[in-house]
């Protein structure tokens, strides 16, 4: 099949997948059930998963590999990520009712972001392939930070977009669920629309991690993106399923370090050697299970002291 179709019918079929998400299955947010919310976050696997097997009987095993590989790593990034959303959601007191609909633009614009930096780090590594050596260094360096942090909070009243954008908010008022108002003639923001940005902005440093992680999987457009867009596209239903209890996971931050250096590592190293996309997924896999696990396990024992003090 020509590119330029994958492309596009690749499009379609996220367009479809984004009005479902927003008419279907969180028309009413506030009455989305941890049921339901889980059972769609089930859906949205199975679609990747489904469209992995496409990718293996067009393109072949080595691709699917690789999509299948840049999703699971995406997809562990943007659970992480959903802890900071939440914080965010919480620090401007959003209506639960508001938060999936802020969500769903964040959505939309993280898709035409992260599109806009995966062609334009793609173009780079293909003229300059040195930049390999930069981003793998770069992933290392995180991978450090992410591990050794001691300090994980995050401080919304600190993002500079939200400093620049205050003076331009017409109310403090969430009643109307619009992102604009006029007022004495003008248009100014309302508050949805200002944490609308926060988050989009956060989003964009999200990217600065997970596009480098990503191309060191794959430098093919077409996987990096739709790799990326399956890990955005279930991210409501997961905020929904998981939403309070994601701060539960406290061994993830330490796996995604794992994973990320381990990733900065196989660029380091690319050209000495190049690592087959099954070990890859192998190491991604066993560092996702065994950390989620673990975090589970030990919720576990403390619920228990708890109950037994």
């Amino acid at each position: 099949m020509p590119v330029v179709w994958q492309w596009v019918i690749f499009h379609v079929f996220l367009a479809i997948a984004l009005w479902i998400d927003l008419g279907v299955v969180h028309k009413r947010p506030e009455t989305v059930t941890t049921r339901r919310a889980l059972s769609w976050v089930a859906v949205w696997m199975a679609l990747a998963l489904v469209f992995c097997a496409g990718i293996y009987t067009v393109d072949g095993k080595e691709d699917a590999l690789l999509f299948l590989t840049g999703y699971l790593v995406e997809q562990s990034l943007s659970v992480d990520n959903l802890f900071v959303f939440w914080v965010i959601f919480q620090y401007f007191h959003v209506p639960r009712k508001l938060e999936h609909r802020i969500l769903f633009w964040g959505i939309v614009g993280a898709l035409v972001f992260r599109l806009s930096f995966i062609l334009a780090g793609v173009a780079l590594l293909e003229r300059f392939h040195w930049l390999i050596y930069v981003l793998g260094a770069f992933l290392v360096v995180t991978a450090a930070r992410l591990m050794f942090a001691k300090d994980r909070q995050v401080h919304p009243e600190k993002n500079p977009v939200f400093k620049f954008l205050k003076p331009f908010m017409g109310t403090q008022s969430y009643d109307s669920g619009k992102f604009f108002m006029r007022k004495s003639g003008k248009l100014l923001l309302t508050p949805a629309m200002v944490v609308l940005l926060v988050i989009e902005t956060t989003d964009i440093v999200f990217a600065v991690d997970s596009i480098p992680a990503i191309l060191a999987i794959t430098t093919d457009p077409f996987l990096v993106y739709t790799s990326n867009a399956f890990a955005i596209l279930g991210l409501r239903s997961l905020y929904s399923a998981i939403g309070k209890l994601i701060h539960t996971f406290e061994f993830l931050h330490h796996g995604l370090a794992v994973i990320l250096g381990f990733i900065g590592v196989k660029m380091l190293i690319s050209h000495w050697h190049k690592m087959p996309s099954g070990v890859t997924l192998i190491v991604v896999l066993t560092v996702l299970t065994s950390t989620v696990v673990s975090s589970i396990w030990l919720r576990k024992i403390k619920e228990s002291r708890k109950r037994a003090s």
